[in-house]
């Protein structure tokens, strides 16, 4: 196995692989090595292409993947690489039931939870996006466009019901929409805010 693809939610950045893909988000739980975006930044740009071609799959490829990574911190950035403070929880591999968070996640912005089918019939990578993104940091915006990127994004009306229930009347008689639809953050203002709407990866990577 070797993930490569890089996605369309990360469009705004592939040309020059400024920010840290997916692709190599994954490698790096797999190999167990805890990445910042300055470290990163300091790679070349052929370094970075090099982390994302090269493959990371079985116990070997994962060492030399290690190996390569750790050297090329020391060299370009001059720091000892930092292993992951705990283990990545590899609940993407689990293709037997929806990772509970994606469901709780997705049902929280109002959109239907892949069944347990889908899930099964995404890539392990694409598992792995989905996990990553219900984070709670700048880059879960992206949850929306992914899931509509796999074909998983459908309005979920039980969820929607249960925003529109919580709605609160005014003084005027007229429902005044809560917090999340005020602030445009709901399931439809969410997508409609940030597709197609990226954000640098600030945060140290490759930790679950």
């Amino acid at each position: 196995m070797n993930d490569t693809q890089l996605f369309a939610f990360e469009s705004d950045f592939v040309s020059t692989l400024r920010c840290v893909p997916m692709a190599v988000r994954f490698k790096l739980d797999r190999c167990g090595i805890k990445l910042s975006l300055r470290q990163w930044s300091r790679f070349t740009r052929d370094d970075r292409q090099a982390l994302l071609m090269q493959p990371c799959g079985d116990d070997a490829e994962v060492e030399a993947y290690r190996t390569v990574l750790t050297a090329l911190v020391t060299l370009r950035a001059n720091e000892v690489a930092k292993p992951l403070a705990e283990p990545p929880c590899g609940q993407w591999d689990d293709v037997r039931q929806v990772a509970p968070v994606v469901a709780a996640y997705a049902r929280g912005l109002g959109v239907r939870s892949p069944s347990q089918d889908e899930w099964a019939a995404l890539t392990t990578l694409q598992r792995f996006v989905l996990i990553k993104l219900t984070r709670d940091n700048h880059d879960n915006v992206n949850f929306i466009p992914a899931m509509n990127e796999f074909g998983l994004a459908t309005r979920d009306p039980t969820a929607q019901a249960a925003v529109t229930s919580r709605r609160r009347p005014s003084l005027f008689g007229q429902p005044r929409p809560d917090a999340r639809d005020a602030q445009g953050v709901g399931a439809t203002g969410l997508a409609e805010r940030h597709a197609g709407h990226h954000h640098d990866l600030l945060a140290p990577v490759g930790e679950p």
